[in-house]
């Protein structure tokens, strides 16, 4: 099908739109939020325009936008209009990206191929092609505090740990609070993504979208890509002899929802990554017997840390990121596997890899050893090959099964981009995992394609609000000789640091990223600036966790909440929990504030002593 001519405005036809400065709202337009959406008709009901055109004539209010079709009036940024972003994808990158685009005063126009947001956490009962997919019981592996966007902590009473379905409330009522939905186009995919013929001037690109069966062109001044690479499953059959003879059922973890196909049967588990672990321990609630196999083995995590706080709020902050740093890796790996083995010996249950702790993506799951010494998950070596009913591994040992999932991660691509960028094994050359390098004009960026330490979304909305101000004009990339030895050095360190393996090719650790970032936007907290001027505030941020609030304490986006919210982060972490009243005996602290602020003053000696 012949796409229509590229327009800087999509034709929609039919627009309607109510005039400013007249009270009222028409029973039609429904708005989100009332405050925040059309306020205003003329006297004698509303308007109806053939075209973008004429709603611009009509009036100069950056207000006035047509909702059905995402157009609006260009609101001036120094003296021009402003420049059109489109989006692609409405899950968790695409919501801050609208939102960073907005805070920029740049136009955001999201395409989302299905009918609602959510990406990756909404659950649908069936895997829809070019989305990711869940089953029905998934629970997100950060806890909240770790996990929020940076402006707008999950509500106290929502728990540490969220299952999918509360993570969607959380990101309805951020979409409804910041007023996103407006600028999302549902159940429109993007076809085609290419260079305008002028863009070593302009850096513009045409975006050619599909909907409801009708291909649309339209010219954007940036493009930001936030599909993920979490849609195409890897499904690596060919290293598995006589999987094509195999008489049973297999799938890839991506199409699995829930364990009522595995009642009485006997299923192995191929991949100990988080999926892989996670379905093992739930099919195995049903199964006669699971068999989890894996090349390597793991290291396990558990999702709660010392004293009970969630994992990550006891490791990710900002001290133990400088220890990190200041100790030999093997150092830290003796301590962090001589913790992990006092839960339980990894060797005594067959999971020990001979890897260390810190050269793989961490396995998170708090049942997998319970279920191993109920003898309901039996841990089993990579598989040597398949018969029509059984698997033999690499060991020798033969077990009839009936049934196969394949938790082997997933590949990433970005077809609709005509060859700007070359993805060949997961490997993708981005300046800081984000931008190609050797483009003429940096107009297009990658939102959420990396595999961090810690949490995405956070990681994902700082991105998104340093991307937005390299399309304004107000931050500027450094030469192409300088991002490609930053992406060559960075390619080197990962292939040093981890096990090779397609999952370890965008590897990124939470704190020195988002520091790296945030260091670009300019928004990294002043340690030493906040002990000389907030003490209090300085030793949350150095020795609590590193929550995303820290990146609204100063400079762009600066957000007038940021210090409340990160002195009053560990009441919300409790809150959920205090669902039993107990009588609590006074105690000491474990760390009276005299002792941390002299700790903090010699850590921060040390610090600039090393730098």
């Amino acid at each position: 099908m012949v796409p229509e001519k590229p327009s800087r405005h999509p034709r929609p036809t039919g627009c309607w739109l109510p005039l400013p400065s007249v009270g009222g709202v028409t029973k039609w337009e429904a708005p989100i939020t009332a405050d925040v959406h059309h306020k205003a008709r003329p006297a004698s009901g509303v308007l109806v325009w053939d075209n973008c055109a004429q709603i611009l004539a009509a009036s100069r209010s950056p207000s006035l936008r047509c909702r059905t079709h995402s157009c609006r009036q260009r609101p001036e940024v120094e003296g021009s209009m402003a420049k059109r972003v489109a989006i692609i994808g409405g899950g968790s990158s695409g919501l801050c990206a609208i939102k960073a685009c907005l805070e920029e005063s740049l136009e955001p126009i999201c395409f989302e191929r299905s009918g609602d947001i959510g990406g990756l956490w909404r659950f649908e009962e069936h895997p829809e092609e070019g989305r990711a997919s869940i089953y029905r019981s998934v629970i997100i592996n950060t806890s909240k505090e770790m996990m929020c966007f940076s402006d707008f902590p999950i509500p106290e009473d929502f728990p540490n740990y969220m299952h999918n379905s509360k993570i969607m409330e959380y990101f309805r009522m951020y979409a409804q609070h910041f007023d996103l939905l407006r600028h999302i186009r549902f159940r429109t995919s993007v076809c085609r993504v290419s260079k305008c013929p002028d863009f070593a001037t302009t850096g513009q690109w045409e975006v050619v979208t599909e909907s409801e069966g009708k291909q649309e062109a339209a010219v954007f001044d940036a493009v930001l890509v936030c599909t993920g690479h979490h849609t195409e499953a890897h499904l690596p059959l060919s290293a598995f002899p006589g999987i094509n003879n195999f008489k049973g059922h297999y799938i890839h973890s991506r199409d699995y929802k829930d364990a009522r196909d595995s009642t009485d049967k006997r299923v192995v588990v191929i991949g100990i990554g988080n999926s892989g672990a996670d379905l093992a321990v739930e099919i195995s609630q049903t199964a006669k017997q699971v068999f989890l196999s894996t090349r390597r083995g793991a290291w396990i995590f558990n999702r709660v840390g010392d004293q009970g706080y969630p994992i990550d709020t006891v490791i990710t902050t900002r001290t133990n990121a400088f220890l990190k740093k200041l100790l030999s890796q093997s150092m830290v790996s003796n301590f962090a596997e001589k913790q992990l083995n006092a839960r339980f010996n990894h060797s005594l249950y067959g999971l020990k890899p001979k890897h260390r702790v810190l050269d793989q993506h961490p396995t998170i799951n708090d049942d997998l050893p319970n279920r191993i010494i109920s003898g309901r998950v039996l841990v089993k070596p990579n598989i040597q090959e398949f018969t029509e009913t059984s698997a033999i591994f690499e060991d020798g040992t033969r077990e009839d099964i009936d049934a196969v999932v394949f938790a082997t991660g997933y590949s990433f691509s970005f077809p609709f981009l005509e060859g700007c960028v070359k993805v060949v094994e997961n490997q993708i050359s981005l300046y800081k995992f984000m931008f190609p390098p050797d483009l003429e004009k940096p107009t297009l960026a990658f939102i959420g394609l990396i595999q961090p330490l810690g949490a995405i979304m956070p990681i994902s909305e700082l991105q998104c609000r340093w991307a937005t101000r390299i399309f304004k004009g107000s931050n500027k990339l450094p030469p192409q000789h300088c991002m490609e030895a930053d992406i060559k050095q960075k390619r080197e360190a990962m292939a040093k640091q981890y096990v090779k393996s397609q999952r370890h090719t965008i590897q990124v650790d939470y704190i020195p990223y988002m520091d790296e970032l945030a260091c670009q936007v300019g928004v990294k907290p002043d340690l030493l600036t906040l002990f000389l001027t907030d003490p209090k505030l300085a030793l949350e941020v150095a020795f609590g966790p590193c929550t995303p609030y820290q990146y609204r304490l100063r400079g762009p986006g600066k957000w007038a909440g940021a210090r409340e919210a990160i002195l009053t982060q560990r009441q919300r972490i409790i809150k959920p929990l205090q669902t039993r009243l107990v009588e609590e005996h006074p105690s000491a602290p474990a760390m009276p504030l005299f002792f941390k602020l002299v700790g903090a003053v010699a850590i921060l000696a040390i610090g600039f002593a090393f730098l």
